[in-house]
């Protein structure tokens, strides 16, 4: 048995200041009561009246204290690190991420900045605002390249990485993961490999991707030794934190030529420093953490949500159940 009020009683209180998830809500016409705060003074007014929370960056502990109906909060991204996880148990209150959500947003994305640095779409694009008709280039090492053939070294194989490594083999390029238990296969992946072995392999990689969460082990994962041991000819794509990455040695390693370049979807802080050379740097692919927001990112996190609000009503545990 379970306390949890039926759908004829049940309030949940979408939190979040750009995603639609109180209208994408109302469209699937589940009867259920809702609504949608979009600046964190009003979520605090409100926190009190949902039995469910969705929410992510506009959460604050303290919350607890006044949020005495909450019994659930969903969280509407991955990453749950401002989530007091003694403080919500204590309070008997249930806390799932959204692990999965955007799986096939960020592999695509990683792909799509894959394929930019290596077509340099982005110079192109720099030459169409100046109305510059690229010549033939008699210089082989600055033309296009071509990815059959080429190695991709994954850190981090996961849902992401696991869908970046099945897309890199349609492209005919070999595959090696770096994961703590390389025990599981993998699919597309042709060699994995324990994470201590990341920088020893990484001269042997055409292209390194991160798509691992932040912690205290990927915490300036590419560092200055890092980005020395790559290929001249290599290119980094970060698509997982912005801290697993040493901003200074990144841009080191880019005006000094040490690598040919990176696609860059998350930075530290965000956003990016007005002041940050990386904005002028020719041979870096910059996107504002966009990665995991498309037209469907609003109704991924409600089908976590409708599946988990039936596990509640069941008493069974959550999908992606963190407390």
């Amino acid at each position: 048995m379970t306390n949890f009020p039926d759908t004829s009683a049940l309030n949940i209180h979408f939190a979040h200041s750009a995603y639609q998830l109180a209208d994408r809500f109302a469209a699937r016409r589940t009867g259920i009561q809702h609504f949608q705060t979009f600046t964190p003074k009003d979520t605090r007014a409100r926190i009190g009246e949902g039995h469910v929370l969705v929410a992510s960056g506009f959460w604050k502990n303290d919350f607890l204290d006044e949020a005495k109906a909450l019994q659930f909060v969903q969280v509407c991204a991955v990453g749950y690190d401002q989530f007091d996880q003694a403080a919500v148990k204590a309070n008997n209150v249930k806390l799932a991420n959204a692990a999965g959500v955007n799986a096939n947003a960020v592999s695509d994305h990683a792909l799509a900045l894959i394929l930019g640095m290596t077509r340099l779409t982005h110079i192109a694009r720099d030459n169409q605002r100046k109305a510059h008709w690229r010549p033939m280039i008699a210089d082989i090492s600055r033309r296009e390249e071509e990815l059959p053939g080429k190695t991709l070294l994954i850190y981090g194989t996961g849902q992401i990485g696991g869908r970046i490594s099945r897309l890199a083999k349609a492209f005919g390029m070999n595959v090696i993961g770096v994961r703590r238990d390389p025990s599981k296969a993998v699919e597309g992946v042709d060699e994995l490999h324990t994470t201590d072995k990341f920088v020893s392999l990484l001269p042997r990689a055409d292209i390194v991707v991160l798509a691992c969460p932040l912690t205290p082990e990927t915490r300036n994962l590419m560092d200055a030794k890092a980005f020395a041991a790559m290929k001249e000819t290599g290119y980094l794509v970060n698509v997982a934190r912005g801290g697993c990455v040493d901003h200074d040695a990144l841009v080191a390693a880019a005006q000094n030529s040490q690598i040919a370049g990176a696609g860059i979807d998350v930075t530290e802080p965000e956003p990016l420093h007005i002041d940050s050379p990386l904005w002028g740097l020719e041979n870096i692919l910059l996107t504002p953490h966009s990665g995991g927001e498309t037209r469907m990112y609003e109704d991924n996190v409600l089908d976590i949500l409708m599946d988990n609000l039936e596990r509640m009503a069941a008493g069974n545990d959550l999908r992606n159940q963190i407390v």
